[in-house]
C-alpha cells in the first residue's frame, strides 16, 4: 500500500471518528441491529448510508457498481458521515464487507484502537441462501441456487461487489480471528442470527447485553422497537420486474436522483412481494455446502471453545424463512 493509500486512514485529534462498528457477517442480522441502535438517545449511527465499507475499499466491478447505494471510499465523505455529532456515547457504522476484508481490522485499529467491535454470524448454509435469495429477487442473479453457488466458486477474481463469495463469506474463523487478535476479547462482541429472532419474539436480553458492551444507558432499551426484522425474504413480483429491478440503468437512475429510504420504498412496493415463503433449498446445493462449510464451522467453535448449534440449523430445517 503506497502512502497516500495509508494516509486516509490516520486520525487528527479535532475529528470525529466511530468509536464502534458492526463489521458483519452479509446476511446475519446487521440492518435490524443498526436499525435498533439507531433508537438509543445516546448511539449515532449515519441515517443516510448505513454501509459506507469505508475500511474495506470496496472497488466493485462494472456490472456491481450499482449494486449497493454507496460504498464511500474518500476519507472526506467518510468523516462528513459523523461531522457535528455531539453529546452520544457511541458512535457506530454498519459495512458487512469489514468481516470478510483482510485488511479492515489493521485499518480501523489504525484509526480507532479502543474502537468496538461487533460481529454477526448466522448458519452459513442459510446465509448463503438468503444471499442468493436476495441477488435473485433483485435481478443481479438468473441461475438455480445449485448452478449459481458452482460458477461464484470457480471465478477466477474475488472480491466484495466483484464476486457473490456466497461461500466465502461464510468461512467466519479467519476473519473473527483477525479482529480477536487486534482489539482483544473483551473489544469484541459476538451475536448470532438466532439471538434477533428471540429479540423479535419478545427476548431484550440479547440488545441489552450489547448497550453494554457499548457502555450506553441499558434502561433506554424500553424505548426500542426490535419487532421488526429488517431485509425478511421477499419474492419478485414476476419475472419482468425483477429483470427491472437488476437492470445497470434502473439501478443507476435510483442511486443518482433518489434518497435511498425512498428508493427502497418504490422497489418494495412495485419490484417485490413482501411476507411470502421462500422455495425449499436445492438438496444438492445443501449437501455440497455442508461438505465445504462443516469444517469452518468446526473451526470456529475451536476458535471461541464453545459448541455452537447456531451455525448448524440447517441440519434440521429444510424451509426456513429467509431473513
Amino acid at each position: 500500500m503506497n502512502w497516500g493509500a495509508q494516509n486516509i486512514f490516520c486520525r487528527n485529534e479535532s475529528e470525529i471518528w466511530p468509536n464502534f462498528f458492526i463489521v458483519g457477517a452479509a446476511k446475519a442480522g446487521t440492518t435490524s441491529l443498526y436499525s435498533y441502535l439507531r433508537q438509543h438517545p445516546e448511539i449515532f449511527m449515519p441515517e443516510d448510508v448505513k454501509e459506507p465499507h469505508y475500511f474495506a475499499q470496496v472497488r466493485p466491478t462494472r456490472a456491481q457498481r450499482y449494486a449497493s447505494p454507496v460504498f464511500v471510499s474518500d476519507r472526506d465523505t467518510y468523516l462528513r458521515l459523523f461531522r457535528g455529532v455531539r453529546g452520544r456515547r457511541a458512535i457506530g457504522e454498519a459495512s458487512p464487507s469489514y468481516l470478510w476484508c483482510e485488511e479492515a481490522p489493521a485499518r480501523i485499529k489504525a484509526v480507532v484502537p479502543e474502537a468496538r467491535i461487533i460481529v454477526m454470524l448466522r448458519d452459513p448454509i442459510e446465509r448463503a441462501y438468503s444471499h442468493y435469495l436476495m441477488d435473485f429477487r433483485e435481478g443481479m442473479q438468473h441461475l438455480p441456487f445449485f448452478e449459481a453457488l458452482k460458477e461464484d466458486w470457480h471465478r477466477a477474481e474475488k472480491g466484495w461487489a466483484v464476486s457473490n463469495l456466497y461461500v466465502e463469506l461464510g468461512c467466519y474463523a479467519p476473519q473473527i480471528d483477525r479482529y480477536l487478535r487486534l482489539f482483544g476479547e473483551d473489544r469484541v462482541h459476538i451475536l448470532f442470527h438466532d439471538d434477533l429472532r428471540r429479540l423479535a419474539a419478545g427476548d431484550r436480553r440479547v440488545l441489552a447485553d450489547v448497550l453494554r458492551f457499548l457502555d450506553v444507558d441499558v434502561a433506554a432499551l424500553e424505548r426500542i422497537d426490535t419487532t421488526r426484522i429488517e431485509n425478511g425474504f421477499a419474492a419478485p413480483r414476476s419475472e419482468w420486474a425483477r429483470r427491472i429491478a437488476g437492470a445497470p440503468w434502473a439501478r443507476w437512475i435510483g442511486n443518482t436522483f433518489l434518497p435511498h429510504s425512498i428508493g427502497v420504498g418504490i422497489f418494495n412496493r412495485f419490484f417485490v412481494r413482501q411476507s411470502v415463503p421462500p422455495p425449499p433449498m436445492d438438496p444438492r446445493a445443501r449437501a455440497w455446502l455442508t461438505e465445504l462449510l462443516e469444517p469452518e464451522i468446526r473451526a470456529v467453535e475451536t476458535l471461541l471453545g464453545r459448541h455452537l448449534p447456531q451455525l448448524r440449523r440447517h441440519n434440521g430445517l429444510s424451509q426456513e424463512r429467509a431473513l
